[in-house]
C-alpha cells in the first residue's frame, strides 16, 4: 500500500477494508530520513489517498519515497508463464529504480484504449494523429527506461544476464530517439484498421525481458525450479544493490515464502547476500528452522488457527 500499488495479490481495496468493519482503512510509516507516508481508504468514495510529511500527495509520489520490490510464491513460474506477468514483474522493478516509470506504463495502457475506442468510433486523422503521438512520446520513455534499467542491472549480476526485447527497444539499440519515435508513428498510422482492440498492434505495451544463466549457458526458463529460483534470488539482491548506489536510498524487499526450492547452501548463501543488499528485508515462511541460522533477525510469530506463519526482519 504505501508503494502506491495494489499489493501482492492486486487485491481490491473494498477486499481489503471490509475486515475493518468501517469500509475503510489507513496505512502510515516513519522512514529513517523522518518523511512519514500515508495511506488511507474510504468505500464512500472509492479512492485512495495519499500524504507525505502531512501533505495531500499522489499516489505515484510515494515511490519516490519507499522503493519496494517482492517475491511471492507466484514469481516462482515467472519464466516460464505469461509474457505480461514477466513484463508486469520487471516494469516493477524498473519503477522501484525510476519512479516515474509506473505513470508511464499506466499512461500507456490509457492512451491505447483512447486510440481503440477512437478508430471505432471513425474519429477524424487529426484527432488519431495527436493520440498516436502521445502514445508514441510515452512508449518511447517506457522502452528507454527498460533498456537503461537493464544495462544498470546487469552491472551488479555475476551469474545471469538481463535483456529487454521488444520492436521499439530493439529499434532505440539501432538508432535514435527521434528516429524511433518517427518510425513507430509510421507503424501505427499504417495499422489502423488493426482496431479490435489495444493490444492487436505492437509496442512496448508487449515487450519481454529475458534472463540467461552464464553459468549454465541456458536461457533461465530451460532450467529446473530450484535454479530458476536461485535466478530470481540474485535478481533480487541486484535491484537492491542498483537501488541503493543509483539513488541512496534503502530499497524494502519483500520475500513471501522465498526459501521454498532452495538447498541449506542456496539459502543461506540468499541471506548473507542480502546483508550486504542496503536493504530493509521481511522474509515470511511457514518454518522457522529456515530462519535459525539467520543473524540480526527480529522474529514474529503470526497465529491463526493451526497455521503459524513466521515473519523474519
Amino acid at each position: 500500500m504505501l508503494g502506491g500499488e495494489r499489493g501482492l495479490r492486486a487485491a481490491t481495496m473494498t477486499d481489503i477494508a471490509r475486515f475493518t468493519g468501517n469500509g475503510g482503512f489507513g496505512v502510515h510509516a516513519n522512514l529513517v530520513d523522518d518523511t512519514e507516508l500515508a495511506i488511507s481508504f474510504n468505500a464512500t468514495d472509492s479512492n485512495r489517498h495519499a500524504k507525505i510529511d502531512g501533505d495531500n500527495a499522489a499516489l505515484s509520489d510515494l515511490a519516490t519515497h519507499l522503493r519496494i520490490i517482492w517475491l511471492t510464491p507466484k514469481e516462482d513460474r515467472l519464466f516460464v508463464d505469461s509474457v505480461s506477468d514477466r513484463r508486469a514483474f520487471f516494469d516493477r522493478m524498473v519503477a522501484s529504480f525510476d519512479a516515474p516509470h509506473a505513470g508511464r506504463i499506466a499512461r500507456l495502457a490509457k492512451l491505447l484504449s483512447e486510440r481503440a475506442m477512437a478508430l471505432k468510433l471513425n474519429r477524424d486523422d487529426k484527432w488519431l494523429v495527436a493520440l498516436e503521438i502521445q502514445i508514441a512520446e510515452t512508449a518511447i520513455a517506457i522502452a528507454a527506461a527498460r533498456i537503461k534499467y537493464a544495462g544498470e542491472l546487469n552491472y551488479f549480476l555475476d551469474s545471469c544476464a538481463v535483456s529487454v526485447t521488444g520492436i521499439i527497444e530493439a529499434e532505440l539499440l539501432k538508432n535514435t530517439a527521434m528516429d524511433t519515435e518517427k518510425s513507430y508513428l509510421e507503424y501505427l498510422a499504417n495499422n489502423r484498421g488493426l482496431m479490435g482492440d489495444k493490444m492487436v498492434i505492437d509496442g512496448a505495451h508487449k515487450s519481454d525481458f529475458g534472463i540467461f544463466n552464464k553459468n549454465l549457458n541456458l536461457p533461465t526458463a530451460l532450467t529446473s525450479t530450484g535454479q530458476q529460483k536461485s535466478v530470481l534470488v540474485d535478481l533480487i539482491i541486484a535491484h537492491a544493490k542498483l537501488v541503493y548506489n543509483k539513488t541512496g536510498r534503502h530499497p524494502l524487499i519483500l520475500l513471501d515464502e522465498a526459501i521454498a526450492h532452495l538447498d541449506d547452501n542456496a539459502r543461506c548463501r540468499m541471506f548473507s547476500e542480502l546483508r550486504t543488499a542496503g536493504a530493509q528485508v521481511w522474509s515470511t515462511g511457514l518454518d522457522s528452522k529456515n530462519f535459525t541460522d539467520i543473524p540480526d533477525t527480529l522474529f514474529v510469530t503470526c497465529q491463526d488457527g493451526t497455521i503459524n506463519n513466521i515473519l523474519a526482519v
